[in-house]
């Protein structure tokens, strides 16, 4: 399968590092994804200390619920960007992907005793799958836009949530419609509420806001779509389950005209010739059965393998022991 590349990367040498990326100058959104426990947000922060060696200011960002980046970094970051200690040019956020529209629901609830306003914005949450989450994530973009980061690193949530900002703007469309037909029954009393949780756009009601989110979503996500300033890359480990997702979220990227062109190999078993550890030499040969297949099936893309350690890679020292193994393949020993 063809990856969506840029010209620049097009003419490089496959090398099984990410280089290219920290090399491609004009890049400002990288997302990190793929199945659940393949090491994602090792992956991410580990780029993301490569990535501000070569830059003046890099933003990782948590879409994840389990907000790993706290554990990875031994630090506790929220959702406003702090600064990531003993990382010169790096700062992280962890965003709740979730809540919107919850809080404005459990708030009118405390506050009112009308159910009928509850109700209503249940109806809104609940009618429309994923506006919440395109609620949210719109807030995260407009935060970001409004600072001058020069590369942002997404660290996403599994393969089945990385995807869905792709439909944001469809999903604000239809809470857009939703909107309007709750104003046409409820009237002053939906801009009253709005007003007082502080939604309100600048005309006074919700209508604006959603718009003003919608224009925002529909702008980044153009950017996504442009190979010069977005990319992905996929994180995989050589087993079945894992390789199977991560084709099909090759595809549907393909389908979305997002570029991808990196695949990091985690947890890769190199048991050396005189191992005498049977469960080890029967993993690795499984290992490099999945690992030919992913030669084959991505010979147009840079893959990197990416051993398993005896230690887990948590604090900032480590991971920038790590991290540059995404940069220098990693040589097993004899």
């Amino acid at each position: 399968m063809a990856a969506i590349v840029s010209d620049d990367i097009m003419d490089e040498a496959l090398a099984p590092t990410l280089q290219n990326i920290l090399d491609q100058k004009t890049l400002r959104w990288i997302f990190v994804g793929g199945k659940g426990g393949v090491g994602k947000t090792t992956t991410s922060c580990s780029l993301a200390v490569q990535m501000a060696k070569v830059r003046r200011s890099v933003l990782l960002i948590s879409t994840d619920p389990a907000h790993n980046l706290s554990d990875a970094f031994g630090q506790q970051f929220s959702k406003d960007a702090e600064k990531v200690n003993n990382v010169d040019n790096l700062w992280a956020m962890e965003i709740n992907p979730n809540g919107s529209i919850q809080e404005m629901i459990d708030q009118s609830a405390a506050s009112n005793s009308n159910n009928g306003m509850s109700n209503m914005m249940q109806d809104l949450a609940f009618s429309i799958p994923g506006v919440d989450e395109a609620m949210s994530f719109a807030e995260v973009l407009k935060q970001v836009k409004s600072t001058d980061f020069e590369v942002i690193i997404f660290d996403t949530a599994p393969t089945g949530h990385t995807l869905r900002f792709l439909s944001f703007p469809t999903v604000l469309e239809k809470a857009l419609a939703k909107v309007s037909e709750l104003s046409g029954r409820f009237g002053p009393m939906l801009n009253g509420l709005l007003g007082q949780q502080g939604m309100s756009g600048p005309d006074g009601d919700m209508f604006a806001k959603l718009e003003s989110m919608r224009q925002t979503i529909t702008e980044v996500n153009e950017q996504f779509k442009n190979p010069d300033l977005t990319t992905f890359v996929a994180v995989c480990i050589p087993e079945f389950l894992s390789l199977y997702e991560t084709e099909r979220m090759i595809q549907d990227l393909a389908g979305f005209h997002i570029d991808i062109h990196c695949i990091v190999v985690n947890q890769m078993l190199f048991p050396g010739k005189n191992s005498t550890c049977p469960q080890c030499n029967a993993r690795y040969k499984m290992q490099q059965k999945y690992a030919e297949q992913i030669n084959e099936l991505y010979e147009d893309f840079h893959v990197v393998k990416m051993p398993l350690l005896t230690e887990e890679v948590r604090g900032a020292e480590r991971i920038k022991e790590f991290s540059k193994m995404l940069i220098e393949p990693y040589v097993p020993p004899e």
